[in-house]
């Protein structure tokens, strides 16, 4: 490969770096054509962008990037696919969906600022909760009280008019 390809690879990943706020290492070594098309359309499906990658470009990529990536360079080895994606845990659902047939397979992850190195940690990255998820869990949690205050409204109105009907109707 020549050196000005190989340059605007690193370019090109250097932007994904900065156009999604997550990515995950994954392993896809041994998966056929059939099976790695099959990949792909989920990952359509699911917002998450695909991406086969050498390592060694990757890895000059990570180290051009602000952040500091160095704790995934241990996960560099072997095929390397990146799935990048702006909802943190989407991969890793995809990701368990595969977990029987172990490929393909977490190798490591950056999601919510954090790295996460292994294929033990896809539980954990499965777990992390969307912003959208957030926000409805605390809509929830505040229409909570709001809900009980005017039921129990509601259930009083509905008690003072049966006393008041049965007062009006026994005979005097």
């Amino acid at each position: 490969m020549k050196k000005e390809t190989k340059d605007t690879i690193i370019v090109e990943i250097g932007e994904k770096l900065k156009e999604y706020s997550h990515f995950y290492l994954v392993n896809i070594e041994g998966l056929n054509a059939e099976k790695t098309s099959e990949l792909r359309r989920k990952c359509f499906k699911n917002d998450i962008k695909l991406l086969l990658v050498k390592n060694t470009l990757l890895q000059k990529a990570l180290e051009k990037s602000k952040t500091d990536y160095s704790e995934l360079y241990t996960a560099l080895k072997g095929n390397t696919a990146i799935m990048f994606c702006n909802t943190a845990n989407a991969p890793a659902k995809l990701l368990k969906e595969y977990k029987k047939e172990e490929i393909p397979a977490l190798k490591a992850a950056y999601a919510e600022e954090m790295t996460f190195v292994g294929a033990d940690q896809l539980d954990a990255l499965a777990a992390i909760k969307s912003k959208n998820e957030v926000i409805a869990e605390i809509v929830a949690l505040l229409q909570s009280p709001v809900k009980n205050v005017v039921s129990a409204l509601q259930s009083g109105q509905n008690t003072i008019h049966g006393v008041l009907k049965t007062l009006g109707e026994r005979p005097e």
